[in-house]
């Protein structure tokens, strides 16, 4: 059972980019976070996500007998939330309201939310520093700090591109 989970349901055993298919899962996530309309609870949820993927990634390598074994796709989900953050705080400042689903998930915003999501698989891929650093770390730790960092390097270039695109 704690294999299957840190597989991300199984979606991890898809044998062509468990990745990419495990941060799609990861994009589902953050929608029923985001769903809950409450930031303690969106908070508390990443959190929670992140605490297991710590020690189910963890469980998983003993399991399998591999460091960051790629069926292994938890870190993937419970990290994506975190990439839209930044995205977050700025439609909450602008509005002064918890974005709703439709701010990540419409016609017209559709084309930003696959930019994140590629940011981050390319980030997650290349690893740049400290990313691939963090993987060294013990046990579940150092699979899920790689999927962390890499997000928060999303929002930095989020943030900057919100920036930017607000200059002109």
């Amino acid at each position: 059972m704690k294999l299957w989970i840190a597989q991300g349901f199984g979606v991890g055993r898809i044998p062509l980019a468990p990745g990419t298919f495990g941060s799609l899962l990861g994009l589902l996530w953050f929608g029923l976070l985001l769903l809950t309309g409450h930031l303690w609870l969106f908070l508390a949820g990443t959190l929670a996500a992140l605490a297991l993927s710590v020690w189910l990634c963890g469980a998983a390598e003993r399991s399998l007998g591999q460091t960051d074994p790629g069926s292994v796709v938890l870190d993937e989900i419970a990290a994506m939330p975190l990439c839209f953050l930044g995205w977050m705080a700025v439609q909450f400042w602008h509005t002064g309201a918890w974005p709703a689903l439709s701010a990540f998930f419409s016609a017209r915003t559709w084309p930003l939310t696959l930019a994140v999501f590629a940011a981050f698989r390319l980030f997650d891929i290349l690893k740049p520093w400290p990313v691939r650093q963090s993987q060294s770390l013990p046990g579940g730790w150092g699979v899920t700090m790689d999927d962390v960092l890499a997000a928060v390097y999303v929002n930095v270039i989020v943030l900057l591109a919100i920036a930017l695109a607000a200059r002109f």
